[in-house]
């Protein structure tokens, strides 16, 4: 009975942590560019039964076990903002950004100025050119990004006359399921994981004035979480039909005749 129990609670705590990570699927249906996680579960054999003298395949028992969270890595929906600084990424690329921890990476590109006029991301972060942070003078004006991620502005209102502010930092990786979340919307690279510069013929293109949405699906979602959380409560039943009947199996013992 205490084996069953066990083997129901390893189920649990799986649709529990399975619960927690649908419900921050959600909770970002309108981050911009968030990538949607799932939970990858397996079965955990363990070779006999403890507390017991079972031999053979009789003493073997099945656990539920979390292994591991995965990254939906699929574009989201490109929705047009006619915001200058907004850029979003057609191809397999990220926008490289420069964090106290180091490099990270996004799909965000809701990009804004700074006080000092540099470009950065919505939390402050700024975001890296070729040549490294991006920087822009308080007379430029008319805001142009090309495909490549060329930045060019006009210098003053009145001129026509284009200089070059730098050129968005394109990576992609051999490997992106490795990639690891570091908050706020960004992605690590754990050991072993390069980020390689965009280069041609590999089609990825800039798009300016538009943003990449979340690609979490909300009805799959809100779904999912029907179903995990029905599972959780006949789970939670099983538990307590197995506490009543060690109760009861207790009581019996209990009862000695006078």
């Amino acid at each position: 009975m205490e084996n069953g129990v066990l083997i129901g609670l390893s189920r649990q705590i799986a649709l529990g942590r399975e619960l927690d990570v649908i419900a921050n699927n959600i909770a970002n249906l309108n981050t911009t560019g968030y990538k949607a996680d799932y939970s990858v579960f397996e079965e955990f054999l363990m070779p006999t039964a403890r507390h017991n003298q079972f031999s053979g395949a009789d003493g073997r028992l099945s656990y539920v076990q979390d292994r591991a969270t995965w990254h939906d890595l699929r574009p989201g929906p490109i929705r047009q903002t006619g915001n200058p600084l907004d850029v979003a990424i057609d191809g397999d690329a990220f926008l490289v950004v420069q964090t106290p921890r180091g490099e990270r990476y996004t799909r965000n590109g809701a990009l804004q100025l700074n006080a000092t006029g540099q470009l950065v991301t919505g939390d402050g972060m700024p975001v890296l050119g070729d040549g490294g942070p991006i920087q822009f003078q308080p007379t430029d004006s008319r805001i142009s990004i090309t495909q490549e991620g060329t930045i060019t502005v006009r210098e003053g209102a009145n001129t026509k006359t284009e200089s070059i502010r730098g050129k968005l930092r394109l990576v992609r990786f051999d490997q992106p399921g490795r990639l690891q979340k570091d908050g706020s919307n960004l992605f690590a690279a754990p050991n072993g994981v390069i980020a390689q510069p965009v280069q041609p013929p590999q089609r990825v293109k800039v798009m300016q004035g538009a943003i990449e949405q979340s690609n979490v699906q909300s009805v799959l979602e809100m779904s999912r979480m029907i179903e995990v959380t029905r599972h959780y409560s006949m789970m939670s039943g099983l538990l307590s039909q197995h506490a009543e009947m060690r109760r009861g199996a207790l009581e019996k013992l209990a009862d000695v005749p006078a």
